[in-house]
């Protein structure tokens, strides 16, 4: 929570310009904040000129030592890429190596914007440009950027960088147009129709698909997606069908996919529902379509091959509609492979345990993380468990992770040695809850926030604050 400072916007954006800060925030004094929802109660009041971009692609100047010249950046327009210049300056050399890291994934032989910039075009400045290699990428990397004015022809002067912008989706990402405060506060007028919701603050989406038609065509995130065999039931006893999965992932989509994007998915595909023959799918090389991110991997029989790695609602409802019920996700993204962000403890009893006994492990572990410093974050499995998650802000690799699992496991059996075991062996731990902390590897996978689970019931793995993990 920030803190209220009581000054005038003229002299707490005169104090940001010393500290050398981007801008300040300033809302209506009685305005509520709604998630999600863009208002102008909330305004940026910017000191410099400066907004997000899209990377599409860099140069290479030739002869150059450097990993990169210039970035060839834009922003979105109706659902277009329109390029608004090169930036290429603001950036040391150990930054454009760390950059480089995040671009060669994203190489691709596809024009990223509407046209075709010349990046040789001579300048006032440069009459006689150095030749620039191009090399294309997908357009999914945000940075930000200060520029002096934005010319007749929609490109920055004296563009300069100022960082990557992870928290910012590239299709988010539009022209940044200044606006007069004064406008804004004579126009600005309270809208009747908005209510406050309950929960999450918003109003819950609308479905997706119609409850009627077997087969389906809509458009999500600028892609036509093509939903097929919609009354087919998932779910029997329930008598839960393939649509109603499809329209929860729809109306869950804003929750799941901060844990989706950028990680690799094994696909656990059920076809013919709960019932039915069920199977895995990790390779999905030209069996998605071209829009859909990809992250390579080699078999042990030397093969290459590719993951699924979402990053929109297509994404999420693509697949879904292959049959997968369940989002299984990395620990870690593509970014950074080798570095999970958690370390997760997977709370999983025998027949023999019950749901209070799980209860009381997962208090446990809390307790000892307590007792260790450390923040931890719990959710339903969606089965019969518990997961239990540790942020790690990808700073140690899988081995280190695991050990700090196991250490945990260790602990926690010790002060409850009649109902635990951390035997790896099924026959080992027959009756006990086992504390499984060997998920902290490599590939391994665990059902996401929010996702389905093929059990009876449709049930769901579910966020939970620790005030929830209690007896009953």
């Amino acid at each position: 929570m920030s803190d209220n400072f009581d000054s005038t916007a003229t002299d707490f954006l005169a104090a940001a310009a010393e500290m050398g800060l981007e801008g300040i925030i300033a809302k209506k004094a009685n305005s509520l904040y709604h998630p999600g929802d863009r208002t102008r109660e909330w305004i940026k009041l910017k000191i410099n000129k400066r907004h997000e971009v899209v990377i599409g692609g860099f140069t290479k100047n030739e002869g150059t030592s450097k990993a990169f010249s210039s970035l060839l950046v834009g922003v979105y327009e109706k659902k277009k890429l329109k390029y608004t210049g090169k930036i290429g300056t603001g950036f040391n050399t150990q930054q454009q190596k760390e950059m480089m890291e995040l671009f060669k994934p994203l190489i691709t032989d596809k024009l990223p914007f509407d046209e075709l910039p010349d990046v040789n075009k001579p300048s006032r400045f440069r009459p006689d440009p150095p030749h620039a290699e191009v090399t294309w990428l997908k357009p999914q990397l945000v940075c930000e950027v200060s520029y002096t004015e934005i010319t007749s022809d929609g490109v920055m002067r004296h563009p300069s960088f100022e960082g990557m912008r992870e928290d910012k989706k590239a299709s988010s990402v539009g022209a940044d147009i200044p606006i007069s405060t004064a406008d804004i506060v004579e126009k600005e007028k309270p809208n009747p129709a908005r209510k406050l919701v309950k929960g999450a603050g918003k109003a819950s989406r609308k479905t997706l698909l119609n409850p009627s038609e077997k087969s389906q065509v809509r458009e999500v995130s600028g892609h036509e997606l093509s939903f097929t065999n919609l009354d087919k039931v998932y779910w029997p006893k329930e008598g839960y069908t393939k649509r109603d999965m499809l329209n929860y992932y729809y109306q869950v989509a804003p929750y799941i996919l901060p844990y989706l994007v950028d990680r690799p998915q094994s696909l656990n595909r059920y076809p013919n529902g709960i019932n039915g023959k069920s199977f895995y799918q990790k390779d999905v090389t030209g069996k998605v379509p071209d829009w859909v991110q990809q992250f390579p991997y080699h078999t042990s029989d030397g093969e290459d091959k590719n993951f699924m790695v979402p990053q929109t609602e297509a994404d999420l409802l693509y697949m879904a509609n292959t049959g997968a019920i369940e989002m299984n996700p990395w620990n870690s993204t593509i970014h950074k492979p080798d570095n999970p962000d958690w370390c997760c403890l997977d709370l999983d009893p025998d027949t023999g345990n019950t749901f209070e006994q799980v209860i009381q492990t997962a208090q446990t572990v809390k307790e000892v993380l307590d007792e260790m410093g450390i923040h931890s974050f719990p959710k339903t499995s969606g089965s019969t468990g518990i997961h239990i998650y540790i942020p790690l802000a990808a700073q140690y690799d899988y081995d280190q992770c695991q050990l700090l699992g196991k250490i945990i496991a260790t602990e926690v059996h010790a002060r409850l040695p009649k109902f635990t075991s951390i035997e790896r062996m099924t026959r080992n731990r027959k009756g006990k809850i086992y504390i499984d902390y060997l998920q902290n590897r490599a590939k391994a996978t665990l059902a996401a926030a929010y996702s389905l689970r093929p059990k009876p019931g449709a049930t769901v793995s579910m966020p939970l604050d620790w005030s929830e993990v209690k007896k009953g």
